[in-house]
Order: C-alpha cells, then sequence, then structure tokens
C-alpha cells in the first residue's frame, strides 16, 4: 500500500489540491500548503516510490530563491500599472460620457443601446483591462436606461456582463500578461495574437444583437425621440470622418520619404489630431461646422483612442515594453483625470489601494504555486500530467479539444487566475511537446477562461452586475414608470447565449490559428531566399589570396623572398620522426 501510494503521489498530490479549495480555503494559502504538506509526505516515502520521488530536505533551500524569481520579474509589473489606469479612468467618468455618447449615435437603430454597451465595453477593454470596473460600470450607466425604454432584462443584463468580459481578452488585458509569464513568451507577442480574436467576440456578440433585433424587436426597441438630446447629424459626423482621412493620406505622403514604414501611423496621428483640435475650436467659438452629435462623438472618442495607441501602439511598434508601456498608460489616465477635473486625491488613494490589493492577491497565489510546483516536479508531476495528455486521441486537435473542455469546466469553480497559476504551468509541457505555438495555446486559453466570468452561478461578472442591478421596484425619475426589479435568475439566463458565442470562438480560434499566428509577421518561404556574397577585388580563388589586403598564398613576403615550403615529411613509420 505505501509504494503505491508512493508511486501515485502526483495525481494523489492534485486532487489533494481541488479538495482544499473545493472545502473554501484561500487559493493561496491551499497551494503553500499543499505543497508543504506534500513535500513532508514526499520525503518519508521517497525509498519505496522505486526512484519516482526526487525530494530531499535540503531542496528546501531553493524555496527563497524561487520568491525572488517571483519579486524581481519586470514583466509582473504591468499587473499594478494597467489595474492603476484601469481605475483612474473609471473613476474619471469616462466610461459615463463614452455610454451617452454612442448611446446616442446608435439610438435611432433598434437595438442601439445594446451595441453601444458592447462598443464601450470593448473601448473600456482596450483601455482598463479590468472585468469588473468595466461591468460595475456599465451596469450603473446603461442598465438603468436600457429598462427605462423596454428593453428585455435577459438581454440587457447579458449583453453588459459579457461586454464587460472583453477586458480579458482585447489588450492590454491583466489575463494575457499571467498567462506570457507562465507560458514563457513575450507579453508583446501575446498581445498581437490576441488583438483579433478579441475583435472577432466583440463582432460575433453584436452579430447576436443583429439577429436577435430581427427574431424579437420588442426585447430591444430603438431610442423615442425625446431622448435623442444630441439630435441628428451622422453626415456631419462622416464627412468630418472623411476629412481626416484625407489629411492623414496626405500626411502619409508627405511623411513618406523621410519616416518609411512609420509614415501611416504618423498621418493618422496627425488626421486625428487636426479634427479633434477642429471639433473643439467648434464648440468653443459657436462655429457651427460641425453638429452637436458629430463635436461629441470626436470629443469624447479620440482621447480614450490615443490612450490606446500609447499602450498597445508603442508596445506593437517595439518602442515599448508592456511593463513601459503600463507606466505611460497609468500617466496618461492621471492626465486624462485631470483634463475632466475629476483627478483628486480621493481617486488617486482608491486607485492605489485597489492597486495594491489585486497586486498582493497575485503575489501571493504566485509565491503558494512557486510552492506548489517544486513540491509537484519533485514527485514527478509534470511527467504524469504530459504522459497523460500527450497520449490523448486525436493528436495535436484531440489535445486542444479536451484541453479546452477541461478549463471550461474548471472556470465553473475557478476564476482565470487561480486557472493560470495552476492549470497553465501543468498543459504548457504538453502542448510544447506536441508543437503547439504557445501563443496560439495562451490566447485559445485566454479566450475559454474568459467564460470563468460569465458562467452561472459562480461567475465574478454575474456577481458585480447583481450588486449594482436593481432589487426592488423603483420609480423612474425621467418617465414616471414603475420599473420592476432584475431577478437573479434573469441575469443567469441572460448570460448563457453569451457563453455559447464564447464557445464558438473557441472553436474558430482553433479552426483558424492564423487569427493569432500573425503575430509572427510575414512569413518566408525558405526556396525563395537568394544567398550572394558581395563583390570583393582582390580576392583570389577559393585556395588563392590577396583578398582583404592579404598577399596569396606562396607569393612572396613584403619584406622579400617567398618563405622557404618544408619538405614533405618521409613515410618511413618504423623510426621516430625528426623535428630538426
Amino acid at each position: 500500500m505505501i509504494e503505491f501510494i508512493a508511486q501515485n503521489m502526483a495525481p494523489i498530490m492534485f486532487f489533494s489540491l481541488i479538495v482544499f479549495m473545493l472545502l473554501g480555503y484561500p487559493v493561496a494559502f491551499s497551494l503553500a500548503a499543499n505543497g508543504l504538506l506534500f513535500f513532508f509526505i514526499g520525503v518519508e516515502l521517497a525509498p519505496y516510490s522505486n526512484n519516482t520521488i526526487t525530494l530531499d530536505w535540503p531542496l528546501l533551500y531553493a524555496l527563497p530563491d524561487r520568491f525572488w524569481g517571483v519579486m524581481s520579474n519586470e514583466t509582473l509589473l504591468a499587473i499594478p500599472f494597467f489595474t492603476f489606469m484601469g481605475i483612474v479612468l473609471e473613476r474619471s467618468g469616462m466610461a459615463e460620457d463614452l455610454l451617452d455618447t454612442i448611446g446616442q449615435l446608435f439610438g435611432p437603430i433598434r437595438g442601439g443601446l445594446a451595441y453601444a454597451v458592447i462598443f464601450v465595453g470593448a473601448l473600456l477593454a482596450a483601455t482598463t483591462g479590468v472585468v469588473a470596473a468595466s461591468v460595475i460600470a456599465m451596469g450603473l450607466i446603461s442598465l438603468p436606461i436600457m429598462l427605462r425604454y423596454g428593453y428585455d432584462r435577459r438581454v440587457a443584463t447579458g449583453v453588459i456582463a459579457a461586454s464587460g468580459t472583453l477586458a480579458q481578452i482585447i489588450p492590454p488585458s491583466l489575463v494575457l500578461i499571467v498567462l506570457a509569464d507562465q507560458l514563457g513568451r513575450s507579453v508583446g507577442d501575446m498581445y498581437k495574437g490576441a488583438l483579433i480574436p478579441g475583435l472577432v467576440l466583440t463582432g460575433l456578440y453584436m452579430s447576436y444583437i443583429l439577429l436577435m433585433s430581427i427574431i424579437r424587436p420588442k426585447s430591444m426597441p430603438a431610442l423615442p425621440l425625446e431622448a435623442r438630446t444630441l439630435g441628428h447629424g451622422v453626415t456631419s459626423l462622416f464627412v468630418a470622418l472623411l476629412a481626416a482621412t484625407v489629411i492623414a493620406y496626405g500626411a502619409h505622403v508627405y511623411l513618406s520619404p523621410t519616416h518609411g514604414a512609420n509614415a501611416d501611423i504618423l498621418g493618422a496621428c496627425v488626421g486625428i489630431i487636426v479634427i479633434y483640435i477642429a471639433a473643439i475650436a467648434d464648440r468653443g467659438f459657436n462655429l457651427k461646422l460641425m453638429s452637436r452629435l458629430a463635436q461629441q462623438v470626436i470629443i469624447v472618442l479620440i482621447p480614450p483612442l490615443a490612450l490606446i495607441f500609447l499602450v498597445l501602439g508603442t508596445i506593437f511598434l517595439g518602442i515599448a515594453t508592456p511593463t513601459e508601456g503600463g507606466a505611460m498608460g497609468a500617466v496618461g489616465a492621471l492626465v486624462m483625470a485631470g483634463m475632466k477635473g475629476k483627478l483628486t486625491f480621493d481617486v488617486i488613494r482608491q486607485a492605489l489601494a485597489s492597486t495594491t490589493k489585486l497586486s498582493s492577491f497575485v503575489i501571493f497565489i504566485l509565491i503558494g504555486a512557486r510552492v506548489f510546483s517544486l513540491t509537484f516536479y519533485g514527485v514527478n508531476g509534470h511527467l504524469w500530467v504530459e504522459h497523460l495528455l500527450v497520449s490523448l486521441p486525436g493528436g495535436e486537435v484531440g489535445f486542444l479539444i479536451a484541453v479546452n473542455v477541461l478549463v471550461f469546466l474548471l472556470a465553473f469553480f475557478l476564476d482565470f487566475f487561480e486557472l493560470a497559476f495552476i492549470i497553465v504551468p501543468l498543459l504548457a509541457p504538453a502542448a510544447d511537446k506536441l508543437g503547439i505555438d504557445l501563443i496560439w495555446f495562451g490566447v485559445l486559453l485566454g479566450v475559454n477562461m474568459q467564460t470563468s466570468f460569465m458562467h452561472p452561478p459562480f461567475g465574478f461578472a454575474l456577481f458585480y452586475l447583481r450588486s449594482v442591478a436593481a432589487r426592488v421596484p423603483y420609480l423612474d425619475r425621467i418617465t414616471g414608470k414603475n420599473i420592476q426589479p432584475v431577478t437573479t435568475g434573469q441575469i443567469y439566463w441572460g448570460a448563457v447565449p453569451f457563453v455559447c458565442i464564447q464557445v464558438i470562438m473557441i472553436g474558430l480560434t482553433i479552426a483558424f490559428p492564423q487569427m493569432v499566428m500573425h503575430y509572427k509577421g510575414k512569413v518566408v518561404d525558405p526556396s525563395t531566399v537568394e544567398i550572394k556574397m558581395p563583390d570583393m577585388p582582390g580576392l583570389g580563388g577559393a585556395l588563392g589570396g590577396g583578398g582583404l589586403g592579404l598577399p596569396p598564398l606562396g607569393a612572396p613576403s613584403i619584406g622579400g623572398a617567398a618563405p622557404a615550403q618544408p619538405a614533405a615529411p618521409a613515410n618511413d613509420l618504423t623510426k621516430p620522426p625528426s623535428f630538426n
């Protein structure tokens, strides 16, 4: 019996960790306690393990070095920077301005508010990267408006919760930083790989709203005329965008000779800056060049788009690392909050407190994971997991299907940090052995882990929305109607279609890997590569010389006659060699 336990320590240890967490112990402490407990057991059972356990007491001296590796990891500095940036932006009222403006823009069409929530959710994801901030902001601002104008409660709650979770997959997502760190890959490459899947998922959400607006038009009516306070003016907005495009193209042509490949980005910046200054001048001096709607859309949209470029653009262009991009984003968020007059000591205090809590949470889980992995590797747990996964039927596709089903089921009970720190390090070696690109694998897991926020009954996005949705009937101050509360069941059922969409997105990512693999750049065909040596005057034949300023072999030396060549040695091997 002792031999059986010793030789199967890895699966026993893994399932014991699951039991620890199901009992309600915090994840960081469950990992550390489980690791230390089985370390002691493993040392005692090592003689009975047939060399499958390689634990010994001096191995504990490796823990300080492993902890130092966590604390000195500069990549993880991006997490507090992006968290701070997101919380400052949320406190600055940016989400409220975006939702109000984009809601007015899409208001005349059926389902317009839902489109606005998805669009703003994607923008918030690209600026904040924090799910809680996005869901709570949109729940507080958009949900009362959607209920006021007759939206179906399941549609309204589902679209708000799902749009908030876009912060999981659209850069600068915190989960992508953690996944890149656990997979040993570049955060910049992970961001590049995840960009297109994030945009495709946003398009799928909008396609679902379009389908529902056709099938059930009464579930998402258009805004009534009296609610469109910014009036009309879409034509004016299109003219302004066309003018910005023309200016951007002209700047691109002008800058191409001097700036090369970066001229298109610089030209776009010039066009955006010109149209932004024009909108501010039009409003400030009442020039009436644009409609109120066009003015508001340009003035509200361009600052967050500029912040996105400041963060992601510099990372993608190779100007800044993700950590440096996060630092610039944090400074940009402070500037934006100051421009709105919302930069107060209380805002900074709340942002710093929330950032410290989240960063401490991540570091403690990482330290616990280091203790757990030290013991797990000592009982050859990584080999057990690798053998278990590599031997699955179906090869690479079978492995991907099995892993995604496993992660999907675990997401009912674990959040993305726990999945990233516990499951991903066990899956990565098997994926690498099968020849799977780890950036593609990481993005695939990121899309899958996004469902952990939407799973009834434990999805955190559902909890965030439940905390701000009305629990009792209330009187709407605009229409004077009595609005019924939103039930927990309506929130859960509203999330189900979007969970199905996320599952479809997982399938699309597997079926079309090029959505992610574009991060490698243009693929070079080795058969088209031509190697041509430069023309070097004075270079002799293959055995000649004279190139690079040297005389040919055998030619007279610079000082006179050619050196004498030594006589060929005799082939008589019966006598000792002569060195005279």
